[in-house]
């Protein structure tokens, strides 16, 4: 009898068979409808995300030059060193004490970051000195070789998870020269900057006024990669190449400035003072060759600096002018034809005037003094007694268009406006202090700008601090070719204010012969204003003298035919004896002597026939 086989009839197993695959099949075929007909674009995006990575291509920062074309801010090579936590986390302590070691970076916040979840991308350090970086990729790539060979791929794979990519670093190569001027650039602090990529945060100056146009805009790289993380030469890779940003290029004198800082640090260490500015201008363009400030700091180490040191107080520090403000009080009288170089004036010892008296900076008793004469002396009472012919709201509708109570426009952030009373705060005992330069504020750039307006012929010119036009991240157009001129005094008032100002300076009858510059004639005007502070008042706290003044000088030289004005200010000084004419006065006649010698200017001719001072 045959024997039946045990297996199945052969028909029921391919029955079976086929109802098998048609499941797997019915399976792909529901997977599919659901990629590509129920949410395509979800699941393509997180195909898309899990093979796709984005780099941020940094663009090239503008260059800050000064007026010949010399570097004040530039951009050199860099590269910013990265990880993928896909790669490293394994190795994390390692590869952290590596980097820690050669980048100096912290190992703490390293480390967490070679473990984020998740993530294929995290900046280590940033705008790391090419060479540099070069050095430590070729250092990791031996370590990882050498894991490679003794078959430990957990240290081969943390170290390999380490690149690069370009990250441009900002240098300043004068350092302190001009730093309050261009300001300085850091790391970027918000996290959504740092994760963008983005290069810098601009701090003050330059750097932060036109950060727009000077940063330019990233490009972008998308590549595809595979396994092992490499980038797969077939995959979908584009490119978006960055614009690099505007170069500026300022009116500043690299060389100039250098100086100007050097002989102002001088004085005002030598004074014991808290702190002094110097300004350069040229008598008809507007033109700042130097806005020199000290203290100051190393844009290349801002963070070793106070932050007050870090700003432009040429800008940004309002102050009473004291008797360099005369200056505007006699143009402006002259202007108006209310009186002469030569107007007679009896001067006497105190003049009492509504709450308190005014006097003069040295005793005397009744004195003759022409207007001319009163310059010269800087009499307080003088200036006062002269003012006096001024209508209502004249002297102040002057100062308004020497430039006082608005701003410069140069193009940097922070500018004080000052103050000039108006309405029913300018009072006569208000007046008569403002006459003399009290009881108003000013920045030193504005007394510059209005003090050259003599120089100038009586036409003042905006100061200006970029040559050409730039835009400010504010949408304000600044710079040589959109500044603009105002005519204040007429060109005859402006002369005989010159030649009342060439007084000044004379050592028979002027205070400040210390201001004179060997072989040029100097017009001039001494300032000596005391300072507000914050006084406690039955409990409360106001503003009041405080016992410390500013000391200042103000000119052009040559006299007949300026070339450039100077405007030194120095904050509280502790000497005795500091004065306008002794302290500032010296320092005008250095920075002056220098800029005219740079600039071979030809050496005066003969002065001419003084003013009388006393009648």
């Amino acid at each position: 009898m045959a024997r039946r086989s045990r297996r199945g009839s052969p028909q029921v197993r391919l029955r079976a068979g086929f109802i098998l695959i048609a499941m797997v099949f019915s399976l792909f075929a529901a997977r599919l409808v659901q990629l590509q007909g129920v949410d395509p674009g979800q699941y393509a995006a997180m195909a898309a995300a899990q093979g796709t990575r984005t780099l941020t291509l940094p663009a090239q920062r503008g260059e800050i030059f000064d007026r010949f074309g010399e570097p004040l801010a530039d951009s050199v090579e860099g590269r910013a060193v990265i990880a993928n936590p896909a790669e490293t986390a394994d190795a994390a302590p390692q590869v952290a004490t590596f980097l820690a070691r050669e980048l100096g970076v912290d190992y703490t916040t390293t480390l967490r970051k070679l473990r984020v979840e998740g993530s294929r991308f995290q900046y280590i350090a940033r705008h790391v000195p090419a060479t540099k970086a070069d050095d430590v990729m070729k250092a990791a790539s031996e370590i990882a070789a050498d894991a490679a060979e003794k078959k430990d791929k957990t240290t081969q794979t943390g170290f390999g998870g380490l690149f690069t990519q370009r990250d441009p670093i900002r240098i300043y190569p004068a350092h302190d020269v001009a730093a309050n001027v261009l300001g300085f650039v850091g790391e970027p602090s918000k996290k959504a900057d740092v994760e963008k990529g983005r290069t810098y945060q601009p701090y003050g100056g330059l750097e932060e006024a036109f950060n727009k146009a000077l940063s330019g805009k990233d490009g972008e790289e998308r590549y595809e990669f595979g396994a092992g993380d490499n980038r797969l030469p077939l995959g979908d890779n584009t490119t978006v190449a960055p614009v690099d940003g505007q170069d500026i290029t300022t009116t500043i004198d690299r060389d100039l400035q250098w100086y100007a800082q050097r002989t102002l640090r001088q004085a005002v260490i030598g004074a014991k003072a808290r702190s002094g500015i110097a300004i350069v201008m040229d008598s008809q363009t507007g033109e700042l060759l130097t806005l020199a400030d000290y203290p100051t700091f190393d844009a290349e180490d801002p963070a070793s600096a106070h932050v007050s040191d870090r700003r432009a107080r040429s800008l940004n520090l309002a102050y009473e002018p004291g008797s360099v403000e005369k200056v505007l009080t006699m143009a402006a009288l002259l202007d108006e034809g209310k009186v002469t170089p030569r107007t007679k004036l009896l001067v006497p010892g105190q003049l009492d005037r509504q709450d308190r008296p005014i006097k003069d900076h040295w005793e005397h008793g009744l004195i003759k003094l022409t207007l001319a004469g009163v310059l010269a002396k800087s009499s307080n009472i003088g200036t006062v007694l002269a003012a006096d012919r001024f209508a209502p709201g004249e002297l102040r509708s002057y100062l308004t268009r020497f430039g006082l109570g608005a701003a410069s426009g140069v193009g940097l952030a922070g500018e004080t406006r000052g103050s000039i009373p108006e309405g029913p705060a300018w009072t006569s005992q208000v007046g008569d202090r403002i006459a003399f330069g009290q009881s108003l504020s000013v920045n030193a750039v504005q007394m510059a700008a209005a003090v050259n307006t003599v120089a100038n012929g009586g036409v003042r010119v905006d100061p200006t601090l970029i040559r050409g036009e730039a835009t400010r991240d504010d949408g304000v157009r600044v710079g040589t070719d959109v500044s603009t001129t105002r005519r204040v005094v007429s060109e005859e008032a402006a002369r005989q204010t010159t030649r009342m100002m060439q007084l000044v300076t004379d050592p028979e009858d002027g205070v400040a012969p210390a201001a004179q510059v060997p072989g040029y004639t100097v017009a001039g005007k001494t300032g000596t204003a005391q300072r507000v502070g914050t006084c406690v008042v039955d409990g409360v706290k106001q503003g009041c003298y405080d016992g410390t003044v500013t000391v200042s000088f103000a000119g052009f030289a040559p006299a007949q035919d300026p070339r450039f004005t100077v405007y030194v200010a120095i904050q509280a000084p502790t000497v005795a004896g500091a004065g306008g004419g002794a302290t500032a006065g010296p320092v005008f006649s250095k920075i002056m002597g220098q800029a005219l010698q740079r600039y071979s200017v030809p050496e005066s001719t003969a002065p001419g026939r003084k003013y009388p001072v006393e009648w």
